[in-house]
């Protein structure tokens, strides 16, 4: 994350632009900033970089407002934030908007090492699965916590961006039913 003053500047200004459904042009942003485009990329790196930061200041209070409302614990606790975390991200028109704007560059920023997007999903994934495993709520085994993680991760990616991947509507009650054939939250401490 950015913290000199102008960075931070030129993050929000951007950050409000994606959520209004626009396209991050760095040359009108540090326009707009009063700086050349050489400043601009100085404080906020390449556009792929400024951009990965916006989608991932827009998933953690997306992703923590999914665990406020999940499911207590246990492998249920897991699907439900997942679920909600998921559906959340197939609702919200700003993300559509750069899916369908971008969805080469989304693809590439989302669920790729290209950025870490993915990888700190993973690792919120991750904690996750982890504090139920140390709860004694649940057992990702055979897997590891983080084996488990990227999983789940590459199953909200199929249905979040199944329109750009297969063609298909992007649908959260089959991400639900998928997470929750995975996890099996029913068969409490049976892993």
């Amino acid at each position: 994350m950015y913290t000199s003053d102008s960075a931070l500047r030129a993050f929000r200004e951007a950050r409000h632009t994606f959520i209004a459904g626009s396209r991050i042009d760095m040359g009108a942003l540090a326009t707009s900033l009063g700086v050349d485009r050489t400043s601009l990329f100085r404080w906020v790196g390449n556009r792929d970089r400024l951009l990965s930061e916006i989608l991932w200041s827009l998933a953690v209070p997306t992703f923590d407002a999914a665990a406020a409302a999940a499911a207590p614990a246990g492998a249920a606790r897991i699907v439900d934030v997942l679920d909600r975390f998921t559906a959340d991200l197939i609702d919200a028109p700003y993300f559509r908007s750069f899916l369908t704007r971008e969805p080469a560059r989304a693809l590439r920023l989302l669920t790729t090492s290209e950025s870490d997007v993915q990888s700190r999903f993973v690792g919120r994934v991750t904690a996750l699965v982890e504090e139920q495993r140390v709860a004694g709520a649940f057992d990702p085994t055979p897997l590891s916590a983080e084996e488990l993680a990227r999983l789940l991760v590459r199953i909200s990616e199929s249905f979040t961006y199944a329109d750009l991947i297969s063609g298909e509507t992007p649908d959260p009650e089959r991400a639900r039913a998928t997470f929750e054939y995975v996890l099996r939250p029913t068969m409490t401490g049976a892993r």
